[in-house]
């Protein structure tokens, strides 16, 4: 939490203070924009049309519009205040994810990530208080996603238009299927929601596991052979893919024609997913079989009667029996081999 981190902002403003990007006004410590040649390029800003933040009163002794507070001092009756050598007051909005992400990461990492609306401001500041305090930018790469919505409609608390995890366990759903949907869609395109999208999600996970157990069960009755050239083309090619602005969802699409090779063997095919696993989280590694439960004689008699309404064509009346079936606990996979009786 960034008030755990409050030390560490202090020590960061002093830094920025001390090589001479501040000002003091009556609102409190202000980084000096000026200062930075570059403030305007990551976000290709016009700073003619660029206006205060909103966040704190408007300060008349601001240099420009767009210079940002690192430690507000004029809000005596702020919830949250500390003491600090340029009085009692709390940080402005963007010193701690500096102050955080420096301490955790050093001085200089990989990728800062965030929503498009942080372009123009939020990471734009971090970027210009970074070169304060550092003479650099502390991320190499700057990655910023679209929004998620629901049924076509933006997220908010106001519209009473949200989802938690909790609502998904509510409704039957594997949270993980979540997770499968969110990969299916590239960081920067967003993503809509649906309830319908997320079944598929959930069927195609549910199928993603039935067949890491059955290549995992395979693969334990053949012998360890060298890696074939297909097991080090998807190999490669999952990995081609990830490097394309991180290609998530092709990636995960690779996976269902991998499982199709016919010149893999059961076990670089389980191989592979357990390492494509890695990247997208799906928790394959802890797939294990059902418990081989015995459906009840009423529920065979069912599957029984259901399967000869099936062969008379007696559509309706068979999905009418299958209801029937769901009814008492049970499910009905149909497969090439006859249906089978499962626990949901």
């Amino acid at each position: 939490r960034a008030t755990d981190h409050i030390k560490e902002q202090i020590k960061l403003i002093k830094k920025i203070e001390k090589n001479g990007f501040v000002y003091r006004t009556k609102t409190g410590l202000v980084f000096d924009t000026a200062k930075f040649p570059g403030y305007a390029q990551f976000a290709r800003l016009n700073l003619k049309k660029q206006f205060s933040g909103h966040r704190v009163e408007v300060d008349p002794e601001k240099k420009k519009p767009w210079d940002f507070l690192l430690w507000v001092t004029n809000q005596p009756e702020h919830i949250m205040k500390w003491d600090s050598p340029w009085g009692v007051g709390f940080p402005g909005w963007h010193i701690e994810c500096t102050a955080m992400s420096t301490k955790y990461l050093g001085q200089r990492f990989d990728i800062h990530t965030g929503g498009k609306e942080h372009v123009p401001v939020h990471h734009t500041n971090e970027i210009a208080q970074a070169f304060g305090a550092f003479g650099r930018q502390t991320a190499n790469y700057w990655l910023h996603n679209d929004w998620l919505v629901i049924e076509g409609e933006k997220m908010a608390k106001s519209t009473g238009n949200m989802l938690t995890a909790q609502d998904l366990l509510a409704k039957g759903f594997n949270p993980l299927a979540l997770r499968y949907l969110v990969l299916t869609s590239h960081y920067r395109q967003g993503l809509n929601f649906t309830w319908k999208g997320l079944m598929a999600s959930q069927k195609a996970l549910d199928n993603l596991y039935e067949k890491t157990i059955e290549l995992k069960k395979q693969s334990s009755r053949t012998k360890s052979q060298p890696q074939s050239q297909g097991f080090k083309k998807y190999q490669n090619k999952f990995i081609e893919t990830l490097a394309q602005d991180l290609g998530v969802a092709s990636a995960l699409a690779l996976t269902w024609p991998m499982l199709k090779d016919k010149d893999l063997s059961s076990r670089e095919k389980y191989q592979l997913l357990i390492d494509f696993d890695q990247v997208f989280g799906l928790k394959l590694w802890e797939v294990r079989p059902p418990a081989i439960l015995e459906a009840p004689a009423a529920v065979k008699k069912l599957v029984k009667e259901r399967e000869w309404l099936r062969k008379a064509k007696q559509w309706l009346a068979a999905d009418e029996v299958r209801k029937e079936v769901e009814g008492l606990g049970w499910r009905i996979e149909d497969a090439p081999e006859g249906p089978k009786i499962r626990k949901p």
